[in-house]
């Protein structure tokens, strides 16, 4: 595959400017005065194809490369014990310098202004609705380059989660922390209102609902919180695009989809009828606003993360059974899948060989069984090597976690063509789809006004961000 960088590097920087906003960041004249011509800093390559090339494996001793993550917590110690194990386990001579980054669209600023050819790191890791960005930034070497060149096999990873990173057959990152969105339920209200078939729907939630708060004894119904993830996974589950162009997958997205596909008229409809029947009050957004009332016996159902589960169990710490169900569909009749969250390993080009290879052998520990298995067993998050399950580690934690089986059997009962889209402006559209629902339940909007002021918004930045980078 070949690809302009040099001609991409001004697009990319600009792209940043309008992801991060106003605040603190460089001209691009300061920037192009500060870092030189794009030409000189691709020092003459032309193509990824050329500025991609690994040096040998035995080329590297002494190498050092810096890893930007977003992981705090208990997952940013997970990081750590994975490269200092690195560092300590590898016979190549490459260490590895991680440093935490603060949120992800902390480490997209920093990188903006970096001086390009020196991007400040070697590997990023980046949300998964950066991906359009990244790949359009000409700052990355794509995996496929690293994969082609090593003759790794891809078939290791598993399959709905490389897809999400996909485009025109090349893997553009490799997936690392990866979820999907699971419904919890709270079992011993279900049991006490004798409900027997959990929901696979909105329609059927509101169908249970008032045998939940009657029977069941439970304070509301479901603890839905506003979160555009949410959206966007509820309309993979209709079956429907998000945006135009085969979900900016063929082409770059010029426009939503959801507005003309009636997508977004199903499930803000959904949701308008179980917030007006009191079944799910207003709990707040983001993905953590609904697990509060999930988790004190208050909601009888939420949403949340597969990575949310062992939370989730700490909150609740035994005062009723959690149980876990697949991502609710908007109807019965739905057939469709769920998408991955999460993020995802980016090379950066810097232009050294040693750099690159040390890179992809350090991506490569990352990935292996023996890792993913531990990465799992400390986060909750989804083993990206299918290798990993058979390590004892994996069967231990399911063994101890059996509801995050549900998590694995959802993730391998959907399939890459629900695998979601691909959209340049993604964090402002999901503030944007967040705040209109929320102007919908609050009353300010109906539900065609709300589907027309998403669509607008975010065509306008769509279209703004395709005239910078056309």
């Amino acid at each position: 595959m070949k690809k302009k960088i040099v001609s991409l590097l001004l697009t990319g920087v600009m792209a940043a400017g309008m992801l991060a906003g106003c605040g603190g960041g460089q001209s691009i004249a300061d920037q192009q005065a500060a870092n030189g011509s794009a030409s000189d800093s691709a020092q003459g390559g032309d193509s990824e194809e050329s500025a991609a090339t690994m040096a040998a494996a035995d080329e590297v001793d002494g190498t050092e490369i810096t890893f930007w993550h977003s992981m705090g917590g208990v997952n940013g110690q997970a990081i750590d014990e994975l490269v200092n194990r690195f560092n300590e386990e590898n016979d190549l001579g490459i260490t590895v310098v991680s440093e935490y980054q603060g949120e992800y669209d902390d480490a997209l600023n920093k990188l903006r202004s970096a001086q390009i050819g020196n991007m400040g790191a070697d590997l990023v890791q980046v949300y998964e609705i950066g991906t359009r960005f990244m790949i359009d930034s000409g700052w990355i070497v794509p995996m496929q380059e690293m994969i082609d060149q090593d003759n790794y096999d891809i078939s290791q990873i598993e399959p709905n989660l490389a897809a999400y990173y996909t485009v025109d057959d090349q893997l553009y990152s490799m997936p690392f922390n990866s979820s999907t969105p699971l419904m919890y339920y709270n079992k011993d209200i279900f049991d006490k209102a004798g409900i027997t078939e959990i929901p696979t729907s909105l329609e059927g939630i509101e169908a249970i609902g008032d045998q939940l708060l009657n029977e069941g004894g439970a304070g509301e119904v479901m603890s839905l919180s506003i979160y555009g993830w949410f959206f966007e996974e509820f309309l993979g589950k209709q079956g429907l695009d998000y945006a135009n162009n085969g979900n900016g997958r063929e082409e770059a997205a010029t426009a939503v989809a959801f507005d003309e596909n009636g997508g977004a008229a199903n499930i803000l409809n959904a949701w308008k009828s179980l917030n007006d029947k009191g079944y799910a009050p207003i709990v707040g957004r983001g993905g953590d606003a609904g697990l509060a009332d999930f988790s004190s016996g208050q909601a009888a159902i939420t949403l949340a993360s597969t990575a949310s589960l062992k939370q989730i169990l700490q909150d609740v710490n035994g005062k009723f059974e959690v149980g876990t169900a697949y991502f609710p569909s908007v109807k019965d009749s739905d057939e469709g899948g769920v998408s991955i969250g999460g993020a995802s390993l980016w090379a950066l080009n810097n232009n050294d060989p040693k750099k690159l290879r040390a890179t992809w052998e350090f991506v490569k520990f990352m990935i292996s069984p023996e890792s993913q298995a531990y990465w799992n067993a400390q986060t909750g998050y989804f083993p990206v090597t299918v290798a990993a399950q058979e390590e004892q580690v994996f069967k231990d934690n399911i063994a101890q976690y059996p509801q995050f089986q549900t998590a694995i059997d959802q993730l391998h009962d959907s399939s890459p063509e629900y695998v979601g889209a691909l959209l340049s402006v993604f964090s402002e559209a999901r503030d944007t789809v967040e705040s209109e629902i929320e102007s919908m339940l609050n009353g300010e909007v109906d539900v065609d006004e709300a589907v027309s002021n998403m669509a607008d918004t975010i065509n306008k930045s769509i279209e703004e961000y395709n005239l910078v980078n056309g």
